[in-house]
């Protein structure tokens, strides 16, 4: 991939976009397109096909979309799949109908079964019932896969989706109650600390073991990836196979680990109390990450290293102090 090539970041501020814009200016791509939400709506059809008439970009990572952690999946099903279903068609099909060549959508782990085998592989998708509390996102990124395999194979694009396993990293959604699970943590963690709190309720049991990955190290394998893309192209061409690469640190705790880790990071000394009345969600959910090995990718950034870089950058955004010391 030249680096001169014209890539096209849907979703950059986000917390994957943002992390695929800082690797790919730091491997010396310049030529790099991005609009924020208010400059461009990409559930409007025509914004999206006109945005990308213009701009004619090469390559488009299509790292947009409504996320959010188990409880605003469970409450807003409806806007989940409807939001991420208008931005998937509207990018991918114009980008098709435009003669973009290249194109990864960035995808989840929770597309796959609930109960499928560990560690998950790509060939397990759609062999099972899916997760009910994230099951219309789940559904919507499921049909996005269908559409890039589908337009392989009748136009002849490579496009392929990327499934991350849970992420994490500078640039999150701190919300407490609308976040992922460990950005959701480390807010109610922080805040228990501030107001002298002797105890922080967490959602669920303790008990799923959950694989967490920094979104730089995510971010690098994108970029992996493309400068792959040949190869990787043979490998799905071998088979009928979805067109869908694992990315995955390997490692995983408990989530009730993963608090008791936050909680040393942020200094929090209360005591950690379970509410068995909100949902576990899976009960473990670990990526078999083997094809993106093949390729000489490797995750580089421990979780301790990165929890304490993502609660420096929390408290850069909420003004908080004091700031962490080396």
């Amino acid at each position: 991939m030249k680096k001169e090539k014209k890539i096209y970041i849907a979703g950059h501020a986000g917390l994957v976009g943002s992390a695929i814009l800082r690797q790919l200016r730091k491997a010396g791509y310049q030529n790099l397109v991005f609009r924020t939400h208010s400059e461009l709506d990409l559930t409007d059809l025509r914004q999206a096909r006109e945005f990308l008439e213009c701009e004619q970009p090469e390559c488009i990572i299509l790292a947009a979309a409504k996320v959010g952690g188990i409880m605003a999946n469970k409450t807003y099903p409806v806007d989940f799949l409807n939001v991420n279903l208008a931005i998937q068609s509207n990018i991918i099909l114009s980008a098709a109908q435009l003669g973009i060549q290249d194109l990864i959508f960035l995808g989840s782990s929770c597309i796959y079964p609930r109960d499928c085998p560990q560690p998950i592989k790509e060939e397990y998708l759609l062999t099972g019932p899916l997760e009910l509390t994230n099951r219309a996102y789940a559904v919507a990124k499921i049909a996005g896969i269908e559409l890039c395999s589908a337009l392989n194979r009748q136009y002849g694009t490579e496009y392929f989706g990327v499934m991350p396993t849970n992420l994490y990293g500078p640039g999150d959604n701190y919300s407490p109650d609308h976040s992922h699970v460990l950005p959701g943590l480390m807010r109610r963690i922080h805040e228990a600390k501030l107001k002298s709190f002797a105890e922080v309720t967490v959602w669920g049991t303790g008990k799923p073991k959950r694989e967490m990955l920094y979104t730089d190290d995510l971010a690098r394998g994108c970029i992996k990836l493309l400068l792959s893309s040949d190869n990787l192209f043979k490998k799905f061409r071998s088979a009928d196979v979805f067109p869908i690469i694992n990315i995955g640190s390997g490692d995983e705790l408990t989530i009730k680990e993963l608090a008791e880790k936050i909680c040393e990071v942020v200094g929090y000394q209360g005591r950690l109390v379970f509410d068995h009345s909100k949902p576990d969600g899976t009960l473990r959910k670990v990526l078999d990450s083997n094809m993106i090995r093949s390729f000489g990718w490797r995750p580089t950034v421990a979780l301790d290293q990165g929890i304490q870089v993502t609660y420096q950058d929390f408290l850069n955004r909420t003004g908080s102090a004091p700031v962490l010391q080396e």
